[in-house]
């Protein structure tokens, strides 16, 4: 498959982000027109320590659900640059020995050159035909980059 996109190529999941950005919106929304709609009295009876403490509490939620959706893969004529959930890391092309995805994998993995696989989340099995084309793209994009073949 032909690489139908130039240098450089962001690859970022969808649904994860969507569900994970979705949810915070809905973390901050709806306890705060919750708390809208209570009493004056009952707003009042809320010490700041306990409005802090629950504050922090949503803030750790949305930091996690940003981690979620935090992961993507940058390929440029260098490299590839993986941005997971709360790790990065930078490859040369020269690295990347093969691109998988199989069947029940929850997202792509790398084959390296020093023998080990590493996650890269940013293409998730959960994207369906987009995540099957992202696959075919940057598998191809490998081939061209490092000048192997498929047989690799």
């Amino acid at each position: 498959m032909p690489v139908s996109r130039a240098l450089p190529r962001t690859w970022r999941p969808l649904l994860g982000r969507v569900v994970a950005y979705s949810m915070a919106v809905l973390v901050l929304v709806l306890p705060t027109a919750l708390w809208l709609r209570l009493p004056p009295e009952s707003r009042q009876a809320w010490s700041v320590a306990q409005l802090v403490t629950v504050a922090l509490g949503y803030l750790a939620v949305a930091v996690v659900l940003h981690l979620l959706a935090r992961p993507r893969m940058r390929a440029d004529r260098g490299g590839l640059t993986v941005v997971n959930m709360v790790r990065s890391r930078r490859l040369d092309w020269a690295e990347v020995i093969a691109v998988r995805m199989g069947a029940g994998d929850p997202w792509v993995m790398l084959d390296l050159s020093d023998g080990t696989t590493m996650p890269a989340m940013a293409i998730q099995s959960a994207d369906g035909a987009r995540a099957r084309r992202a696959v075919a793209e940057l598998d191809a994009l490998v081939m061209r980059m490092t000048g192997v073949g498929p047989d690799r």
